[in-house]
């Protein structure tokens, strides 16, 4: 038994017992780790360095990109370290840093890409309203908007968690600080409070998630109209992968969140955790640059080392303005 105001560090989950099976989890999440890295790093190098790429739709990818970042690095070094090491504490302070910038910075992502959906429906569905409602100066308030909510609800969350006592040992079964972990460790009934506050704070995730759909199915109608099966199967095929991305990260992200204890197991919460807080940082980059042909000219001049440019597709989607949009998108 131990107080949370003389406990000075958590132990974190270990992945395996033998020394083979850690350095493995090392290098797999070290590959990972890079990759996210390149792939956001490229991202963000080239959309800074080519002004043709100064548009809402790349300013908005761009901080897609910083957010991902930072949530990937929030959780995978302290892992592998562990793992490298054969350690698995984290101090108080560090967990607790841990759960804030993690909260702050997933939060903020979810937001943006509520922002994104609407960039992409006015650029598709309102192309004539396009450019006199979505500004540079509208961008930025947006993304201010995205980043300082998800700050207030890291704040909160982080308050609220740590404000209890524990007196639960300090294990925590995750490979990262996790809220629905540390709760576990709560003496009292007073993690009801931070419970119950979770439950109510996922209604405005909800709402963005059923606007983001929705603007999706704006889109896809408006898709359908195109005369040309090839610009159909590519506007589907650069929009499907948005979404297919989206509703993984919300339901894992909710069911981790909100999930009864009766249906709790800690291989399926390590596997939960992964694919909500690891997944979508790494394949972000691939998802929203695959069918970016500008980005890759970009990425082509950036590194000049790089084999010579193919040629571009001829298929062009040549019925609107909005259409070419989609294109780029």
């Amino acid at each position: 038994m131990c107080n949370s105001s003389l406990m000075t560090e958590f132990l974190l989950l270990a992945f395996a017992d033998t020394r083979e099976l850690q350095l493995l989890h090392f290098w797999l999440f070290l590959g990972i780790y890079l990759a996210a890295l390149l792939g956001n790093g490229l991202i963000i190098t080239a959309i800074a360095c080519n002004h043709h790429l100064h548009t809402p739709m790349y300013f908005f990818l761009l901080n897609l990109s910083f957010l991902d970042l930072g949530c990937i690095s929030t959780t995978l070094p302290k892992a592998m370290a562990n793992s490298l090491w054969d350690r698995r504490t984290i101090s108080f302070s560090g967990c607790a840093a841990q759960v804030f910038l993690f909260v702050f910075l997933m939060s903020a992502e979810w937001y943006l890409l509520t922002f994104m959906a609407y960039d992409r429906y006015m650029a598709i569905c309102k192309p004539l309203h396009y450019g006199t409602l979505l500004g540079s100066r509208a961008c930025v308030h947006m993304a201010a908007a995205a980043w300082g909510s998800g700050f207030l609800y890291a704040v909160l969350h982080t308050a609220n968690t740590f404000s209890l006592p524990l007196c639960q040992g300090n294990a925590v079964d995750q490979f990262f600080c996790e809220i629905p972990e540390i709760l576990k460790l709560s003496c009292s009934d007073t993690y009801l409070r931070e419970i119950g506050f979770l439950v109510v704070s996922a209604f405005p995730f909800l709402g963005c998630f059923v606007f983001i759909m929705l603007s999706y199915g704006q889109i896809f109608r408006v898709v359908l109209r195109i005369p040309s099966e090839q610009g159909q199967h590519k506007a589907f095929s650069t929009c499907l992968p948005h979404v297919v991305v989206i509703s993984m990260f919300l339901s894992t992200g909710m069911f981790a969140y909100l999930k009864p204890p009766s249906i709790s197991s800690p291989l399926l919460n390590l596997v939960v955790s992964f694919l909500y807080s690891v997944v979508p940082p790494a394949v972000n980059p691939l998802i929203y640059s695959m069918r970016n042909q500008e980005l890759k000219d970009a990425l082509r001049k950036l590194i000049p080392w790089t084999p010579a440019i193919q040629q571009r597709e001829t298929s062009q989607l040549s019925t609107s303005d909005s259409q070419g949009i989609l294109q780029q998108s």
